[in-house]
């Protein structure tokens, strides 16, 4: 029985960073995508790139279909960028009409595109992690309402995501996929789909809005409850987050993370300590999540191989 009830644990065990306190997933998460979106420096871009995809991968298990729809985005946003941008020294090759097609604009675009598929990896591990009872646990006594709403907007974009698939199935099944047919027949299957959902969306606002006035939403003084407890780890980590980000602050303003891609390409390099400092820590403070998932698996496997 305990041999059973051991394996039932494991097979339930869930990401050790998700299980840690809420204040210490929003700090990382609000650090982690600000930064993604502040730092353009290839050391920094291909940090975050690189471990929000690892993250992905440890939550989902595969995430070989999502790295391959990235990647597309990823040379799609690259190469579309000198089209708009002309500035740059080095041409590589020149349009019809003259228009120049810079390295320089390349270059920037990829670090857009890095920029891009960063925040979508982390916003999508975020919704893994970030559940809405404890966003609320975060929001709910300083801004109820406003928690509230903002607790509902997040969830849409996988409600709507999970209610399309279903109703995508469901019409597949009687051959009115949007994989069939005629393009004008394609079109009117996407459609049906998007008019569903709307219909779907509308009703269950509709219900959701009956069940809080037949509760009282509003009428009194809101309480809540949580199970949460700010331990011993929990202390560690935050104390940890602050110092790394604090460095990474510092780095920035010493201009460690400085970068100009048009007209000329300057990369603050490892002559500048501060850059070698910032990387480093912005690496330890993004393998966090990671780095605590691998060790609670390395801690399950060892435990178990003593049963």
């Amino acid at each position: 029985m305990h041999l059973k009830h051991v394996r039932n644990e494991k097979k339930h065990m869930r990401d050790a960073f998700s299980d840690c306190h809420p204040i210490v997933n929003f700090i990382f998460y609000i650090g982690a995508l600000v930064m993604g979106m502040c730092f353009r420096h290839p050391a920094f871009l291909i940090s975050s790139l690189v471990l929000s995809l690892v993250y992905y991968g440890v939550l989902k298990g595969n995430c070989l279909k999502y790295m391959v729809g990235m990647s597309g985005i990823f040379v799609a946003i690259s190469l579309i960028n000198p089209l708009f941008s002309t500035y740059g020294e080095h041409v590589l090759f020149t349009w019809p009409g003259g228009k120049p097609y810079t390295f320089e604009a390349l270059c920037y675009g990829m670090a857009m595109a890095a920029m891009f598929v960063t925040i979508l990896t982390w916003y999508a591990t975020y919704n893994e992690v970030m559940t809405s009872d404890k966003f609320l646990y975060c929001f709910g006594r300083l801004a109820p309402s406003v928690s509230l709403i903002l607790t509902m907007v997040l969830r849409l974009v996988p409600s709507f995501q999970k209610k399309a698939e279903a109703i995508a199935g469901a019409r597949k099944c009687i051959g009115k996929s949007v994989e069939n047919g005629s393009n004008k027949e394609k079109v009117e299957h996407g459609m049906t789909i998007v008019s569903s959902l709307t219909s779907w969306a509308l009703e269950g606002g509709i219900v959701m809005a009956d069940s809080m006035r037949s509760r009282g939403f509003g009428t009194g003084k809101r309480t809540s409850f949580s199970m949460y407890r700010f331990g011993k780890r929990d202390k560690v980590l935050l104390g940890l987050m602050i110092v790394l980000l604090s460095v990474i602050i510092i780095c920035a303003f010493r201009g460690g993370t400085d970068v100009t891609y048009l007209p000329q390409i300057h990369i603050s390099g490892i002559e500048n300590g501060w850059m070698i400092w910032g990387t480093a820590c912005y690496v330890s403070f993004l393998s966090i999540p990671t780095a605590m998932h691998i060790w609670e698996d390395l801690t399950w496997r060892i435990l178990r191989s003593k049963i």
